[in-house]
């Protein structure tokens, strides 16, 4: 009985929440076309919300397409990096030695900016899925390796003692102890982590490809199509909210496993 009240109690509060989410996005709207009528602006430079659901509409098979490409772009992107983060983490975490070569290259890596990188990853790996992926691991190695190496080195004084009295070895104490007490850092960088790895994808098709939405984008643009322009943009948004929403699921694993 209490379960089933706890879940309807569930249910209702996601309602609400979803329901304060609709408003503030209807809002948003209504705001958006009372000043494309009020300034009178011309639709190619800024059409209003019904102009680009009227071009969403009309080309629901383009966008889908496009939109799939950079799904998997960021995907395999987000597997990869996440992947390399808590390798070199753990490697750092592990090895004083491995710690001094692999911290300058962390550093060199986010010194250089983005847009620098994406036309040398694109002569290396191609305008294919490659180049797209490879700006998005990028992106996410940082933060990821950077927020689980903090969770590594930040052992409890406690758990310490205890496995320095059980004479654990350095694996048996990284596996054991280590890697589960710092789940919920390596939880918040899965978090950033979402959020970044459409920004590489994007940039990545921005500076070349023939696919993705951020080609998309650039193509209505060229064609002066602001309303398709902003079509694309409208479902790499969706996109974003999606891989987000599914990243704090499983970060919310994670972290829960600590």
């Amino acid at each position: 009985m209490k379960s089933g009240n706890s879940m309807r109690g569930g249910l209702r509060r996601w309602g609400r929440a979803l329901a304060r989410r609709a408003c503030g996005v209807a809002l948003a709207l209504l705001a958006w076309e009372g000043a494309v009528r009020a300034t009178g602006v011309p639709p190619f430079i800024l059409p209003g919300p019904g102009r680009v659901a009227e071009a969403f509409a009309a080309n629901v098979p383009l966008i889908a397409h496009h939109f799939v490409v950079t799904l998997t772009e960021v995907s395999v992107g987000l597997v990869c990096g996440v992947g390399l983060g808590m390798a070199a983490a753990v490697a750092m975490a592990f090895s004083a030695r491995i710690a001094a070569v692999l911290r300058p290259v962390l550093l060199v890596s986010q010194a250089i900016p983005v847009f620098a990188l994406a036309p040398i990853l694109t002569l290396w790996f191609g305008y294919g899925m490659g180049s797209k992926a490879a700006m998005a691991v990028l992106i996410i190695f940082f933060p990821v390796a950077s927020a689980f190496h903090d969770g590594l080195t930040r052992l409890p004084p406690g758990l310490a003692d205890l496995s320095r009295v059980m004479g654990a070895s350095r694996w048996r104490e990284m596996r054991l102890l280590r890697i589960p007490a710092a789940a919920p850092a390596l939880a918040s960088g899965l978090r950033i982590a979402a959020v970044y790895a459409p920004i590489g994808a994007v940039i990545g098709e921005w500076v070349g490809a023939s696919q993705g939405l951020g080609y998309l984008m650039l193509l209505a643009n060229g064609r002066a199509k602001t309303d398709l322009m902003f079509a694309a943009l409208a479902a790499l948004v969706v996109m974003t909210l999606l891989v987000h929403r599914a990243a704090e699921a499983l970060a919310t694993r994670v972290a829960g496993r600590a």
